[in-house]
């Protein structure tokens, strides 16, 4: 019998009972349907790399690619489960993002995006706010650790991205590459309705924290609030490269999921074509 997820249903939205549960139901298969297909990207990986297949993947029309402005992205058939789900395509904007996390338990928002034709999740949450405060459940903030390889050795602390003025966090925003180093699925942000995703935070990074990125096709999770150095490798070529990413905290993948520097054009996330070689791994 194939699996059912929940998606999370908009706060505030009003959503009819499918399968016996509030909000939408579907099993993996239509979900893969209606959102990023797995297969299909492992067979255009192949031939076009990363870069190439993502571009494919999301559209190269003046609307979903080629400016430095980050949009939103709503998979067909979940309009009515976002909370961005009627703004597709349209530029993300700081204050939507705050808005919406004025909604949240742990005043954190977070959505699907496209920037340059390449998958992204935005996350947004109250670090100067809650920096200076005791590291308390429910008070997110941006936190550094100690990074591993997928051998397991230690290449780097977090707190060297401080030293970068590109990548240093700023705005109370993190713009993540979503491609699941596992076999490069693009996880979503609180896609689904359960302990991983759940509108709760514990800080250290762990597992049981809760405001996961999510890859629905092989259940990684990804903790955006813990900024680590990490190292990954091109496939294609084998090459390795360290980048600055998000703590991976459960599931098959074997490393994180790096960072994209942005700037804010007025209220407008525009992406920074910086770290390109980082985005790689799935070539």
């Amino acid at each position: 019998m194939a699996r059912e997820f929940r998606l999370r249903p908009a706060p505030g939205s009003t959503t009819s009972k499918v399968g016996g549960h509030d909000g939408v139901s579907l099993d993996r298969r239509s979900f893969m349907k209606y959102s990023f297909n797995t297969a299909g990207g492992l067979i255009a990986t192949a031939s076009l790399g990363s870069i190439g297949f993502a571009s494919l993947l999301m559209g190269q029309d003046s609307a979903g690619g080629g400016d430095a402005g980050v949009r939103y992205w709503v998979p067909k058939g979940q309009e009515d489960t976002v909370w961005y789900g009627d703004l597709h395509l349209q530029e993300m904007t700081k204050s939507s993002l705050v808005a919406q996390a004025a909604t949240s338990a742990t005043g954190m928002s977070g959505a699907q995006g496209v920037w340059n034709g390449l998958p992204v999740n935005i996350v947004y949450l109250p670090h100067e706010e809650n920096k200076t405060k005791p590291p308390l459940e429910g008070v997110p903030r941006i936190q550094y650790g100690g990074g591993t390889n997928a051998a397991g050795s230690y290449i780097g602390h977090g707190e060297e991205v401080l030293q970068d003025p590109l990548l240093s966090p700023h705005d109370n925003i993190l713009l993540i590459f979503s491609r699941c180093p596992h076999l490069c699925c693009i996880p979503g942000w609180q896609l689904v309705a359960n302990d991983f995703t759940a509108d709760t935070w514990l800080p250290g990074g762990v597992d049981s924290g809760g405001n996961k990125l999510f890859c629905i096709c092989h259940s990684s999770r990804y903790d955006p609030t813990m900024l680590e150095m990490n190292e990954n490798r091109n496939r294609a070529n084998g090459s390795t490269f360290k980048y600055f990413g998000i703590r991976l905290t459960g599931g098959p993948a074997p490393v994180g999921m790096p960072l994209i520097p942005f700037k804010m054009n007025g209220d407008i996330i525009e992406g920074l074509p910086d770290y390109m070689d980082w985005y790689t791994f799935c070539d």
